[in-house]
């Protein structure tokens, strides 16, 4: 059976009826986009990965709830974009706990993240600058620009993905790009705090 054929509906019905290959083919097709949905909102690329991987373990074992008259994609964005909710609320937990320790036990666990050598060119810190940016905008601005500005999904599409209205996303990407825009230095302000 050729499965690259096949509509993502056909392969989630394939998938549920225990033909591994065609969730296989649904991961194949959806994980670039999942990818850079999920590094776009936590902006670590190993955590990213085994967020990826939870988003997808996720979309098989509640593939009978996926509605065919929905986009694959935009359900399983969705996914991704609660893991990454999930995964910042167990950072902060993490964060309180770390600051209980004594400050001799923090320091041990610092890594000196120094840059190479290689990593010195202007396009390159301007790169870093603005996605080390994103990741600090607030949660609800993160995740629209990411799912509309950099994985290029419409605006019906984000709307649906995070439950909000299309007005809603405009808003939030013109707060957003403002934003980045501030922190990079490239605004009229300077850096400054984020909008809500």
């Amino acid at each position: 059976m050729n499965f690259e054929a096949l509509t993502d509906g056909e392969l989630a019905t394939l998938a549920l009826a225990g033909r591994d290959r065609a969730f296989a083919e649904i991961m194949q097709r959806h994980r670039g986009a999942l990818y850079r949905i999920v590094v776009g909102n936590v902006g670590d690329p190993d955590e990213a990965l085994d967020l990826v991987q939870e988003s997808f373990l996720s979309a098989h074992r509640a593939l009978s709830r996926y509605d065919e008259t929905r986009s694959m994609r935009g359900w399983l964005a969705t996914i991704a974009v609660n893991k990454c909710r999930d995964w910042g609320r167990r950072r902060a937990v993490r964060r309180v706990f770390a600051f209980a320790r004594r400050i001799d036990d923090v320091a041990e666990q610092v890594p000196i993240d120094l840059p190479g050598q290689d990593v010195t060119t202007a396009d390159r810190q301007d790169l870093a600058k603005v996605a080390h940016a994103v990741t600090e905008l607030p949660e609800k601005l993160r995740e629209t620009l990411v799912l509309r500005a950099i994985e290029g999904l419409s605006q019906a599409e984000v709307a649906a993905i995070l439950g909000i209205s299309d007005k809603a996303v405009e808003t939030r990407l013109y707060r957003a790009r403002a934003a980045l825009s501030r922190a990079v230095g490239r605004g009229p302000d300077g850096p400054a705090a984020y909008p809500a």
